[in-house]
């Protein structure tokens, strides 16, 4: 018989896991993320202190111009002017003139909304904010209720409030409604009616039925082809010439006619890409369930288009919102309307008002639009399942 193998010596085998080696020095510290992120390469390093100077020579007087040497309390334009300018201040100062701002910060929400009945306006925002953040948080329950009271029965209420003339309430026309309150107004009708219609219009555009689908391109690239500008002229001047002499329109209701439409074509397009970078085994696998071009949709092609487009959406609700000072030119003031309005009070005329003006609309929209953005980011990270276990 042949040798007999004798076991292995197994001494030297570990019985436990080594422990992690810790990162070198050079890259655990600043000194090792400063090389690494910015100093990497020539390219960066040439660029990071371009970088650098930039901010070192604007930082400083920008800091200076917004905070301290601004002009933070006042009564009229003496505050914020210099003594050649028939002000108080000495020659040559140079600073914001936050004194404008809260001077005339009622207007700016409000315009020439009756101070006394403003009320109605703050209940009607407290609303909106009481159900639009539910409705932006995932976990939150009662959805389908908290969508009915915020898309259905928060516009009918606001109309009462806002204009009035029923249930004791004052009349206030349209036309004296201005400010942040129109921004908020004609984004919110545009975002919740450019949204379903936009998805009507995107199925109607791949639609096999020659009508709808020639129906809905017409629509669309009639729409796109001509500025915001031209469609609330149309709405606001050409509209009432082919209406009856007996009828007439509200021109705050025409603009938000004409806003919504406006987005939809645009929101159309953004769906349609959805739906076309949905692979073809989708719509044959939902074919082989044996369900109906609506449940197909409802259940198994929007819901996956409209993840893949989320930055596409909110991109055009953003822009939405800020082209909502675009009313200025049919004669309707939001928010930058109503900044602009003001340049002209001769008790606040500066050199540094219509700036200081212009700087406190332009971080209002900012603040709105990054929110907009931020949430479109958390929602994609969310309902991103590529790479989930």
């Amino acid at each position: 018989m042949g040798a007999v193998m004798q076991p292995p010596d197994l001494a030297y085998v570990r019985t436990d896991l080594a422990a992690p080696l810790p990162p070198p020095t050079g890259q655990n510290s600043v000194l090792g993320w400063l090389r690494t992120n910015l100093f990497a390469t020539l390219p960066d390093a040439v660029l990071t202190v371009l970088g650098l100077l930039i901010l070192w020579f604007a930082i400083p007087p920008l800091i200076s111009w917004l905070f301290l040497d601004a002009q933070w309390t006042g009564t009229d334009r003496t505050f914020c002017a210099t003594v050649a300018q028939g002000g108080m201040q000495p020659e040559g100062w140079s600073g914001a003139c936050w004194a404008f701002v809260s001077a005339k910060f009622q207007q700016f929400l409000f315009n020439v909304y009756p101070a006394g009945e403003r009320w109605r306006v703050i209940l009607c925002g407290i609303m909106f904010a009481a159900l639009l953040v539910p409705f932006l948080v995932p976990r939150a329950p009662f959805k389908k209720l908290n969508a009915i009271l915020l898309f259905l029965v928060l516009p009918v209420v606001s109309y009462f409030l806002l204009l009035g003339g029923h249930f004791g309430l004052r009349y206030v026309p349209t036309r004296d409604w201005g400010g942040f309150m129109v921004t908020i107004i004609l984004s919110y009708v545009g975002i919740a009616v450019s949204l379903p219609l936009g998805v009507i219009l995107a199925l109607g555009r791949r639609s096999r039925l020659p009508v709808i689908k020639l129906l809905s391109v017409i629509f669309i690239e009639a729409v796109r082809g001509v500025p915001l500008i031209t469609v609330l002229f149309m709405a606001t001047k050409m509209l009432p010439l082919f209406m009856p002499d007996n009828m007439k329109i509200d021109d705050f209701l025409c603009v938000l006619i004409g806003v919504a439409l406006f987005a939809s074509a645009y929101m159309a397009e953004v769906i349609r890409g959805g739906l076309q970078a949905i692979p073809r085994g989708q719509y044959e696998g939902a074919d082989s369930l044996g369900l109906g071009y609506w449940q197909k949709m409802r259940l198994i092609i929007l819901p996956q288009a409209l993840t893949l487009v989320i930055p596409g959406i909110v991109n055009t609700f953003i822009g939405l919102f800020k082209d909502t000072s675009l009313v200025y030119i049919v004669n309707m003031f939001d928010l930058l309307g109503a900044v602009r309005r003001n340049f002209n009070d001769a008790n606040w005329i500066t050199p540094q008002t219509p700036l200081s003006g212009l700087i406190f609309a332009g971080f209002v929209f900012w603040c709105f639009c990054f929110g907009m953005s931020r949430y479109s980011s958390y929602m994609e990270r969310r309902l991103d399942t590529g790479h989930r276990k």
